[in-house]
């Protein structure tokens, strides 16, 4: 599957922790990543600044769904049904 023009999800959804450009300590969950585009697309895509947890992520039905909702819904529920917790 190819990831879909304008779609962001895997740049909101999920939490990072690596350094991000424009975010040293990564970031939150559900908050957008800086060098997500209005467009949202990825600015930094093939970038060599780019996070490692970004570049292996491979666009999957069974994460991204039918469309930019379900991706969103999937990640979130991925995101919290893997989080540490304390």
């Amino acid at each position: 599957m190819q990831c879909r023009p304008g779609c962001g999800a895997c740049c909101i959804s999920p939490s990072i922790s690596s350094f991000i450009p424009g975010m040293p300590a990564g970031k939150p969950a559900g908050q957008r990543c800086v060098n997500l585009t209005r467009d949202d697309r990825c600015g930094i895509f093939g970038h060599p600044d780019r996070p490692q947890v970004c570049s292996a992520f491979s666009a999957d039905l069974a994460v991204c769904g039918n469309s930019r909702e379900d991706a969103i819904r999937l990640l979130d529920w991925l995101e919290g049904a893997t989080a540490a917790t304390a």
